[in-house]
């Protein structure tokens, strides 16, 4: 699945040319955006507070999703993550610090 998203880029240091980690936030709207056009509905709709499985995402959706993320931020994530980290919210904190803490 291919997204258009600006935010869900990762940044380059114009003075040091060294990739940031994406922000939480950053991070929060790729993955709202990633459901809405899986679920066909506007990224705005994405409640990052509600449960993935409220959203009915099954396990190979899950799967998918995390493979997906682990592309995009370009490290390893454990297919259960979702499991662990069950909201937008939560989840995109937890990837946040992960990436910090590697920086």
């Amino acid at each position: 699945m291919e997204l258009q998203n600006s935010q869900a880029t990762m940044a380059v240091d114009a003075n040091s040319n060294v990739k940031q980690a994406p922000t939480s936030a950053e991070i929060q709207a790729w993955v709202a955006s990633y459901l809405a056009e899986l679920l066909e509905i506007d990224a705005s709709e994405v409640d990052t507070t509600i449960a993935f499985d409220r959203y009915g995402l099954d396990s190979s959706v899950a799967v998918g999703l995390t493979g997906d993320l682990e592309e995009w931020l370009d490290i390893k994530l454990d297919p259960t993550l979702l499991y662990d980290y069950p909201t937008i919210e939560t989840l995109s904190r937890h990837l946040a610090s992960e990436l910090k803490a590697k920086v």
